[in-house]
């Protein structure tokens, strides 16, 4: 008996499950973040995760082989996160800081998409690559944004010397 009342115990499983297997793989990005102390992190990483993976899980019950209802699903799943990203981005004159954390919450929300369609391949590729991105990506940008502010530094040297002459 995997029923009583209404209730079925069986697919209640293998939704705790699915929940729990993209809440563990968000869980390496959203220690990252929350190390790094960016706005999005050890909370919203994991929501992000089990809120995607459950939207698409209702989406496939409520509309079964109906790929076109489901795709408008993950459009719509697409576009809010994109403002929870949003969020994450900040201006401050010329630097724009946030955007990976913008990034990554996307790729979040893709990894709970593919749990919820029993891709769990694509759930640990996007999850791993999400990771490495951020944590080995990371030194060699702020390498290059240094170099590019010490050549920025040594052409207004050449052009304040120019103007004086």
């Amino acid at each position: 008996m995997t029923e009583l009342l209404g209730f079925d115990f069986a697919a209640a499983l293998d939704s705790f499950a699915r929940l729990a297997i993209a809440f563990v793989l968000s869980l390496p990005v959203a220690l990252e973040r929350e190390k790094e102390d960016k706005p999005l992190g050890l909370r919203t990483f994991p929501l992000v995760a089990i809120a995607s993976t459950a939207y698409v899980m209702v989406g496939k019950i409520a509309f079964p082989g109906d790929a076109g209802a489901q795709a408008r699903i993950i459009q719509g799943l697409i576009t809010g996160i994109g403002f929870v990203g949003a969020g994450a981005i900040i201006k401050e004159g010329m630097d724009i800081s946030g955007t990976a954390t913008a990034a990554s919450i996307w790729a979040t929300a893709a990894l709970g998409a593919a749990v919820a369609y029993n891709r769990f391949e694509i759930a640990v590729v996007l999850a791993l690559t999400n990771f490495l991105v951020l944590r080995s990506l990371e030194p060699v940008s702020k390498g290059i944004s240094d170099r590019v502010e010490r050549l920025d530094g040594k052409v207004e040297e050449m052009v304040e010397k120019k103007l004086e002459e």
